[in-house]
C-alpha cells in the first residue's frame, strides 16, 4: 500500500508538471485537484475492505473544506508578499485546524455533502479576490518552461513529504493520522515552486486550478458514497465518471467565463 500510494503521488506530481509545461498553471491545478491520489486508493480499499469505504468516504468529505481553506490561505500569503515557506506554514495550520474543528461536528450525509459543493464554490471566490490583489485575473494560462531539475526536485520533495506523512499517520493516534491524510501533498508542494519562480499571481492561478479539480475530488466521493448501498461495481464506476464530467465541466465554464 505504501509503494502504491507513493507511485501515485509521483503520477499526481508528474502529471501536473507536464501539463503546466504545455498548457499553463491552471491546468496543472486542476488535474492535481482531482482524485488522482485518492481515487485508486479508494478502489483499493472497496476491494479489501469494503465495510471501510463507506466511513472514509465520508471522513474524507468531511475534511474537505480545510483542504480548500488550506489552498486559499496559501493564495493569500501569495498575493500578500510572504515567501513560500510562510505560505506553506499557515495553509497547513489551516488544514489541520479547519480540519480537527469539522471532525468535531455532528453533521449528516447531506449536511456533508452540502460542505463538500459549497467549499470550492467559496475557495474560488476567495481566490479570484487574491488574483485582482495581485493585479491580474485567473485567465486560461499559456504553456510554463520548467526545467528538467525543478521537475526532479518536485518529484522528489512529494515522495519525502508522501513518506512522512503515511508513515506518521500509522504510528500516530487516529485523529492525527486522519488530519495527516487529509494534508494535500500536490497542494503542498506545487504551489511552494510555482511561487518563487513564477510569482504570486502563476500561484494564484494554480491554487485556483486545483480548487475546480476539488470539484471532481468531491464529486467522486459523494457518489461513492451514495451508490455503496447498490454495489461496489456500480458505486466505483459512477464516482470515477461523476469526478471526471465535473472537473472536465468546471475546467471548460471557468475557460468560457474568462473569454468573455
Amino acid at each position: 500500500m505504501l509503494a502504491l500510494k507513493l507511485g501515485l503521488v509521483v503520477a499526481s506530481v508528474l502529471l501536473a508538471t507536464l501539463a503546466a509545461r504545455r498548457y499553463g498553471h491552471g491546468v496543472a491545478g486542476t488535474l492535481a485537484g482531482m482524485p488522482v491520489i485518492a481515487a485508486p486508493i479508494m478502489l483499493f480499499v472497496l476491494a479489501q475492505q469494503p465495510a471501510q469505504a463507506g466511513p472514509i468516504a465520508l471522513a474524507t468529505l468531511v475534511c474537505l473544506p480545510a483542504t480548500i481553506a488550506h489552498l486559499v490561505v496559501f493564495g493569500l500569503c501569495a498575493v500578500s508578499g510572504l515567501p513560500w515557506w510562510a505560505g506553506l506554514v499557515a495553509a497547513n495550520a489551516t488544514i489541520v485546524g479547519g480540519g480537527w474543528a469539522l471532525g468535531q461536528l455532528p453533521l449528516p450525509a447531506a449536511g456533508t455533502y452540502a460542505l463538500a459543493v459549497a467549499a470550492p464554490l467559496a475557495g474560488l471566490k476567495a481566490l479570484q479576490l487574491c488574483a485582482r490583489r495581485a493585479g491580474t485575473r485567473l485567465a486560461p494560462g499559456g504553456p510554463v518552461a520548467i526545467p528538467r531539475s525543478e521537475l526532479a526536485w518536485r518529484v522528489a520533495v512529494a515522495v519525502a513529504m508522501a513518506a512522512a506523512v503515511m508513515l506518521g499517520a500509522d504510528a500516530l493516534p487516529p485523529m492525527v493520522s486522519g488530519l495527516l491524510l487529509a494534508v494535500p501533498i500536490a497542494g503542498n508542494v506545487l504551489p511552494c515552486f510555482t511561487l518563487p519562480r513564477y510569482g504570486a499571481a502563476a500561484t494564484a492561478a494554480l491554487l485556483a486550478g486545483f480548487v475546480r479539480g476539488m470539484f471532481g475530488f468531491a464529486a467522486f466521493f459523494i457518489v461513492l458514497h451514495l451508490l455503496l448501498p447498490r454495489g461496489a461495481l456500480l458505486a466505483a464506476l459512477a464516482a470515477l465518471l461523476a469526478a471526471l464530467g465535473t472537473a472536465l465541466t468546471a475546467h471548460a465554464l471557468h475557460r468560457h467565463l474568462t473569454r468573455r
